[in-house]
Protein backbone atom coordinates (compact mmCIF):
# COMPACT_ATOMS: atom_id res chain seq x y z
CA UNK A 1 0.00 0.00 0.00
CA UNK A 2 0.91 3.81 -0.73
CA UNK A 3 1.21 5.91 2.12
CA UNK A 4 -0.75 8.55 3.10
CA UNK A 5 -0.14 12.10 3.97
CA UNK A 6 -0.91 13.48 7.18
CA UNK A 7 -4.61 13.96 7.09
CA UNK A 8 -6.22 17.80 7.07
CA UNK A 9 -9.71 18.30 6.35
CA UNK A 10 -8.11 19.08 2.48
CA UNK A 11 -6.50 15.53 1.98
CA UNK A 12 -8.91 13.65 3.73
CA UNK A 13 -11.79 15.14 1.34
CA UNK A 14 -9.82 15.56 -1.68
CA UNK A 15 -7.95 11.52 -0.88
CA UNK A 16 -10.09 9.40 -3.42
CA UNK A 17 -8.98 5.98 -5.08
CA UNK A 18 -10.05 4.13 -7.65
CA UNK A 19 -11.20 0.38 -7.94
CA UNK A 20 -12.55 -0.31 -11.58
CA UNK A 21 -13.43 -4.16 -10.93
CA UNK A 22 -15.43 -2.84 -7.71
CA UNK A 23 -16.79 -0.37 -9.52
CA UNK A 24 -18.29 -1.56 -12.49
CA UNK A 25 -20.05 -4.44 -10.49
CA UNK A 26 -21.17 -2.03 -8.58
CA UNK A 27 -22.72 -0.19 -11.43
CA UNK A 28 -23.81 -3.19 -13.16
CA UNK A 29 -25.68 -4.20 -10.01
CA UNK A 30 -27.14 -0.94 -9.92
CA UNK A 31 -28.77 -0.95 -13.64
CA UNK A 32 -29.74 -4.42 -13.31
CA UNK A 33 -32.05 -3.17 -9.87
CA UNK A 34 -33.55 -0.48 -11.79
CA UNK A 35 -34.49 -2.41 -14.73
CA UNK A 36 -36.08 -4.88 -12.44
CA UNK A 37 -38.27 -1.78 -10.98
CA UNK A 38 -38.80 -0.34 -14.44
CA UNK A 39 -39.95 -3.79 -15.49
CA UNK A 40 -42.75 -4.16 -12.35
CA UNK A 41 -43.85 -0.51 -13.26
CA UNK A 42 -44.70 -1.36 -16.43
CA UNK A 43 -46.84 -4.43 -15.23
CA UNK A 44 -48.53 -1.60 -12.73
CA UNK A 45 -46.83 -2.63 -9.95
CA UNK A 46 -45.19 -0.40 -7.87
CA UNK A 47 -41.52 -1.26 -5.94
CA UNK A 48 -41.35 -0.11 -2.76
CA UNK A 49 -39.33 3.46 -2.35
CA UNK A 50 -38.13 2.27 1.18
CA UNK A 51 -36.18 -0.57 -0.61
CA UNK A 52 -35.11 1.29 -3.67
CA UNK A 53 -33.35 3.95 -1.25
CA UNK A 54 -31.79 1.35 0.70
CA UNK A 55 -30.09 -0.20 -2.25
CA UNK A 56 -28.98 3.56 -3.85
CA UNK A 57 -28.04 4.54 -0.02
CA UNK A 58 -26.27 0.65 0.42
CA UNK A 59 -23.92 1.66 -2.59
CA UNK A 60 -23.19 5.64 -1.38
CA UNK A 61 -22.00 3.51 1.67
CA UNK A 62 -19.27 1.38 -0.43
CA UNK A 63 -17.97 3.65 -2.25
CA UNK A 64 -17.37 5.88 0.90
CA UNK A 65 -15.57 2.27 2.13
CA UNK A 66 -13.88 1.72 -0.84
CA UNK A 67 -13.33 5.00 -2.34
CA UNK A 68 -12.94 7.64 -0.14
CA UNK A 69 -10.70 9.14 1.50
CA UNK A 70 -11.70 6.86 4.68
CA UNK A 71 -10.27 3.70 2.24
CA UNK A 72 -7.12 5.67 1.64
CA UNK A 73 -6.15 6.53 5.19
CA UNK A 74 -7.32 2.95 6.69
CA UNK A 75 -4.29 1.78 5.30
CA UNK A 76 -2.21 3.90 7.19
CA UNK A 77 -4.89 4.18 10.50
CA UNK A 78 -6.00 0.90 12.19
CA UNK A 79 -9.17 2.49 13.68
CA UNK A 80 -9.79 3.63 10.47
CA UNK A 81 -9.89 0.48 9.13
CA UNK A 82 -11.85 -0.77 11.79
CA UNK A 83 -14.86 1.37 10.67
CA UNK A 84 -14.64 0.50 6.76
CA UNK A 85 -14.30 -3.27 8.56
CA UNK A 86 -17.82 -2.24 10.56
CA UNK A 87 -19.28 -0.58 7.41
CA UNK A 88 -18.73 -3.65 4.98
CA UNK A 89 -19.86 -6.31 7.59
CA UNK A 90 -22.92 -4.43 9.05
CA UNK A 91 -24.09 -1.60 7.65
CA UNK A 92 -23.99 -2.37 3.38
CA UNK A 93 -25.67 -5.78 4.31
CA UNK A 94 -28.35 -4.44 6.21
CA UNK A 95 -29.31 -1.76 3.67
CA UNK A 96 -28.86 -4.33 0.72
CA UNK A 97 -31.02 -6.56 2.79
CA UNK A 98 -33.78 -3.91 3.44
CA UNK A 99 -33.39 -3.31 -0.67
CA UNK A 100 -34.90 -7.27 -0.86
CA UNK A 101 -32.99 -7.10 -4.26
CA UNK A 102 -34.33 -11.62 -4.15
CA UNK A 103 -37.62 -10.63 -4.37
CA UNK A 104 -37.39 -8.07 -6.34
CA UNK A 105 -35.72 -10.83 -9.29
CA UNK A 106 -38.38 -13.03 -8.05
CA UNK A 107 -41.59 -10.71 -8.44
CA UNK A 108 -40.41 -9.22 -11.53
CA UNK A 109 -39.69 -12.76 -13.76
CA UNK A 110 -41.76 -14.34 -15.74
CA UNK A 111 -43.64 -17.08 -14.14
CA UNK A 112 -40.94 -19.81 -15.20
CA UNK A 113 -38.16 -17.28 -13.48
CA UNK A 114 -40.25 -17.43 -10.29
CA UNK A 115 -40.11 -20.86 -10.08
CA UNK A 116 -36.40 -21.01 -11.00
CA UNK A 117 -35.69 -18.69 -8.36
CA UNK A 118 -38.06 -20.52 -5.87
CA UNK A 119 -36.14 -23.54 -6.34
CA UNK A 120 -32.70 -21.41 -5.88
CA UNK A 121 -33.90 -19.92 -2.23
CA UNK A 122 -34.75 -23.01 -1.20
CA UNK A 123 -32.40 -25.76 -2.48
CA UNK A 124 -30.19 -27.36 0.12
CA UNK A 125 -26.83 -25.13 -0.46
CA UNK A 126 -29.85 -22.10 0.52
CA UNK A 127 -30.72 -23.33 3.34
CA UNK A 128 -27.68 -24.31 4.86
CA UNK A 129 -25.61 -20.89 4.13
CA UNK A 130 -28.36 -18.72 5.35
CA UNK A 131 -28.84 -20.69 8.90
CA UNK A 132 -27.79 -19.38 11.46
CA UNK A 133 -26.00 -22.98 12.89
CA UNK A 134 -23.46 -21.64 9.21
CA UNK A 135 -23.85 -17.72 9.64
CA UNK A 136 -22.86 -17.18 12.70
CA UNK A 137 -20.07 -19.20 13.30
CA UNK A 138 -18.75 -17.93 9.91
CA UNK A 139 -19.13 -14.25 11.48
CA UNK A 140 -17.40 -14.90 14.63
CA UNK A 141 -14.15 -16.39 12.40
CA UNK A 142 -14.26 -13.68 10.26
CA UNK A 143 -14.28 -11.31 12.95
CA UNK A 144 -11.70 -12.80 15.60
CA UNK A 145 -9.17 -14.33 13.04
CA UNK A 146 -9.27 -11.38 10.96
CA UNK A 147 -8.05 -9.03 14.42
CA UNK A 148 -6.46 -11.36 16.85
CA UNK A 149 -4.23 -13.04 14.18
CA UNK A 150 -1.35 -12.29 12.13
CA UNK A 151 -3.64 -11.34 9.27
CA UNK A 152 -3.82 -7.52 9.64
CA UNK A 153 0.08 -7.27 9.15
CA UNK A 154 -0.46 -9.83 6.00
CA UNK A 155 -3.46 -7.81 4.65
CA UNK A 156 -1.36 -4.52 5.59
CA UNK A 157 1.67 -5.27 3.00
CA UNK A 158 0.02 -8.01 0.71
CA UNK A 159 -3.28 -5.93 -1.60
CA UNK A 160 -4.79 -9.26 -2.66
CA UNK A 161 -5.24 -10.29 0.78
CA UNK A 162 -6.88 -7.05 1.60
CA UNK A 163 -9.20 -7.45 -1.54
CA UNK A 164 -10.67 -10.45 -0.28
CA UNK A 165 -10.72 -9.44 3.51
CA UNK A 166 -13.25 -6.87 1.74
CA UNK A 167 -15.05 -9.35 -0.14
CA UNK A 168 -15.18 -11.38 3.06
CA UNK A 169 -16.79 -8.78 5.44
CA UNK A 170 -19.31 -8.63 2.56
CA UNK A 171 -20.35 -11.75 2.24
CA UNK A 172 -20.07 -13.07 6.07
CA UNK A 173 -22.25 -9.98 7.03
CA UNK A 174 -25.06 -10.45 3.93
CA UNK A 175 -25.47 -14.41 5.10
CA UNK A 176 -25.89 -13.49 8.87
CA UNK A 177 -28.39 -10.84 8.21
CA UNK A 178 -30.12 -12.21 4.84
CA UNK A 179 -32.50 -14.01 7.31
CA UNK A 180 -33.13 -11.54 10.42
CA UNK A 181 -33.60 -7.92 9.09
CA UNK A 182 -36.43 -7.08 6.76
CA UNK A 183 -38.83 -9.30 4.66
CA UNK A 184 -36.10 -10.53 1.89
CA UNK A 185 -36.77 -14.11 -0.06
CA UNK A 186 -35.92 -16.65 2.16
CA UNK A 187 -35.82 -20.62 2.27
CA UNK A 188 -37.43 -20.37 6.35
CA UNK A 189 -38.67 -17.09 8.01
CA UNK A 190 -37.02 -17.23 10.81
CA UNK A 191 -39.21 -16.11 14.07
CA UNK A 192 -38.67 -12.72 15.66
CA UNK A 193 -37.09 -13.89 19.12
CA UNK A 194 -34.89 -16.24 17.24
CA UNK A 195 -33.86 -12.98 15.24
CA UNK A 196 -33.32 -11.53 18.49
CA UNK A 197 -31.58 -14.18 20.27
CA UNK A 198 -29.01 -14.28 17.42
CA UNK A 199 -28.03 -11.05 17.24
CA UNK A 200 -27.76 -11.02 20.66
CA UNK A 201 -25.21 -13.87 20.31
CA UNK A 202 -23.31 -11.84 17.49
CA UNK A 203 -22.55 -9.39 20.49
CA UNK A 204 -20.44 -11.53 22.01
CA UNK A 205 -17.24 -11.77 19.04
CA UNK A 206 -17.39 -8.18 18.80
CA UNK A 207 -17.41 -7.62 22.63
CA UNK A 208 -14.33 -10.01 22.46
CA UNK A 209 -12.51 -8.38 19.90
CA UNK A 210 -12.87 -4.93 21.53
CA UNK A 211 -11.90 -5.72 24.59
CA UNK A 212 -8.51 -8.01 23.86
CA UNK A 213 -7.55 -5.10 21.27
CA UNK A 214 -7.80 -2.55 24.17
CA UNK A 215 -6.00 -4.53 26.11
CA UNK A 216 -3.10 -5.90 24.45
CA UNK A 217 -0.01 -4.19 25.44
CA UNK A 218 1.97 -4.67 22.25
CA UNK A 219 0.98 -3.62 18.26
CA UNK A 220 -0.36 -6.98 16.53
CA UNK A 221 -0.07 -5.42 13.55
CA UNK A 222 2.94 -2.34 13.19
CA UNK A 223 2.73 -2.11 9.49
CA UNK A 224 -0.04 0.12 9.79
CA UNK A 225 2.19 2.77 12.10
CA UNK A 226 5.32 2.03 9.03
CA UNK A 227 2.71 3.45 6.66
CA UNK A 228 2.62 6.91 8.77
CA UNK A 229 6.44 7.29 10.09
CA UNK A 230 6.13 11.18 10.61
CA UNK A 231 2.64 11.83 11.92
CA UNK A 232 -0.17 9.80 13.80
CA UNK A 233 -0.61 7.89 16.80
CA UNK A 234 1.38 5.21 18.16
CA UNK A 235 0.99 1.62 16.54
CA UNK A 236 -0.41 0.94 20.17
CA UNK A 237 -2.70 4.23 20.57
CA UNK A 238 -4.24 3.40 17.18
CA UNK A 239 -4.76 -0.29 17.88
CA UNK A 240 -6.65 0.31 21.19
CA UNK A 241 -8.91 3.23 19.73
CA UNK A 242 -9.45 0.40 17.24
CA UNK A 243 -10.52 -1.90 19.46
CA UNK A 244 -12.85 0.47 20.86
CA UNK A 245 -14.61 1.24 17.89
CA UNK A 246 -14.88 -2.62 17.48
CA UNK A 247 -16.37 -2.66 21.15
CA UNK A 248 -18.49 0.27 21.50
CA UNK A 249 -19.54 0.53 17.82
CA UNK A 250 -20.18 -2.92 16.77
CA UNK A 251 -22.80 -3.68 19.85
CA UNK A 252 -24.40 -0.16 19.07
CA UNK A 253 -25.27 -1.38 15.59
CA UNK A 254 -26.14 -4.88 16.82
CA UNK A 255 -28.39 -3.04 19.75
CA UNK A 256 -29.85 -0.81 17.28
CA UNK A 257 -30.93 -3.76 15.16
CA UNK A 258 -32.40 -5.87 18.18
CA UNK A 259 -34.50 -2.46 18.76
CA UNK A 260 -35.92 -2.79 15.42
CA UNK A 261 -36.65 -6.46 15.27
CA UNK A 262 -37.94 -5.65 18.86
CA UNK A 263 -40.77 -3.24 17.07
CA UNK A 264 -41.41 -5.60 14.16
CA UNK A 265 -42.09 -8.46 16.79
CA UNK A 266 -44.56 -6.42 18.56
CA UNK A 267 -46.17 -4.95 15.33
CA UNK A 268 -46.88 -8.59 14.06
CA UNK A 269 -48.43 -9.05 17.48
CA UNK A 270 -47.63 -12.96 17.28
CA UNK A 271 -45.35 -14.17 20.26
CA UNK A 272 -43.13 -17.52 20.85
CA UNK A 273 -41.39 -18.77 18.54
CA UNK A 274 -43.10 -18.62 15.43
CA UNK A 275 -44.76 -21.59 13.58
CA UNK A 276 -42.95 -24.58 15.31
CA UNK A 277 -44.00 -23.21 18.44
CA UNK A 278 -47.58 -22.54 17.68
CA UNK A 279 -48.14 -25.96 16.00
CA UNK A 280 -46.72 -27.45 19.04
CA UNK A 281 -49.69 -25.71 20.91
CA UNK A 282 -52.29 -26.39 18.19
CA UNK A 283 -51.75 -30.35 18.40
CA UNK A 284 -51.51 -30.59 22.10
CA UNK A 285 -55.04 -28.37 22.27
CA UNK A 286 -56.52 -30.10 19.18
CA UNK A 287 -55.56 -33.17 20.19
CA UNK A 288 -54.92 -36.32 17.41
CA UNK A 289 -58.29 -36.36 15.97
CA UNK A 290 -58.15 -32.94 15.12
CA UNK A 291 -54.41 -33.05 14.12
CA UNK A 292 -55.08 -35.85 11.55
CA UNK A 293 -58.21 -33.52 9.55
CA UNK A 294 -56.70 -30.05 10.06
CA UNK A 295 -53.38 -28.89 8.59
CA UNK A 296 -51.60 -26.88 11.24
CA UNK A 297 -49.73 -25.27 8.65
CA UNK A 298 -52.58 -23.72 7.42
CA UNK A 299 -52.77 -20.80 9.82
CA UNK A 300 -56.80 -19.99 9.49
CA UNK A 301 -57.85 -23.62 8.93
CA UNK A 302 -56.21 -24.20 12.42
CA UNK A 303 -57.44 -21.00 13.46
CA UNK A 304 -61.09 -22.15 12.70
CA UNK A 305 -60.56 -26.01 14.00
CA UNK A 306 -58.76 -24.10 17.23
CA UNK A 307 -62.02 -22.10 17.45
CA UNK A 308 -64.35 -25.10 16.56
CA UNK A 309 -62.97 -26.91 19.79
CA UNK A 310 -63.45 -24.21 22.06
CA UNK A 311 -66.95 -23.89 21.23
CA UNK A 312 -67.69 -27.66 21.59
CA UNK A 313 -65.73 -27.92 24.77
CA UNK A 314 -67.91 -24.66 26.23
CA UNK A 315 -70.81 -26.54 24.91
CA UNK A 316 -70.38 -29.70 26.95
CA UNK A 317 -69.71 -27.65 29.58
CA UNK A 318 -72.96 -25.99 29.46
CA UNK A 319 -74.66 -29.07 29.70
CA UNK A 320 -73.13 -30.99 32.02
CA UNK A 321 -73.68 -28.20 34.12
CA UNK A 322 -77.61 -28.02 33.26
CA UNK A 323 -80.00 -28.94 36.49
CA UNK A 324 -81.92 -32.15 35.75
CA UNK A 325 -85.53 -31.51 35.85
CA UNK A 326 -88.11 -34.06 36.38
CA UNK A 327 -91.55 -33.31 34.67
CA UNK A 328 -94.91 -35.33 35.96
CA UNK A 329 -97.15 -36.66 33.41
CA UNK A 330 -100.55 -36.37 33.57
CA UNK A 331 -101.94 -40.05 34.05
CA UNK A 332 -105.64 -40.19 33.25
CA UNK A 333 -107.48 -43.32 34.63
Amino acid sequence: MTPAPAPTWGAVMTAWTVTPLTTVSMVAATLAYLILVRRLARRGQRWRRGALASWLLAMMVLVIALNSGMAVYAGSLFWVHMLVHLLLIMVVPVLLVGAAPIRLLHDASSSRGRVLVDRIVTSAPSRILTTPVFTVPLYTAVIVLTHLTGFQQAMATHMWIHDTELALYLLAGYLLFLPLIGDELTARPLPHLLRWAVLALCMGPDTFVGITLMMTDYPLAPAYAGMRPDWGPTALTDQNTAGAIMWFGGDGLMMTLMVLITRQWIATGRGGLGRWLEGIRRQATLGDTERTSVDVDDDQAALDAYNARLAALHEHDRRSRRPYSVTARDESP
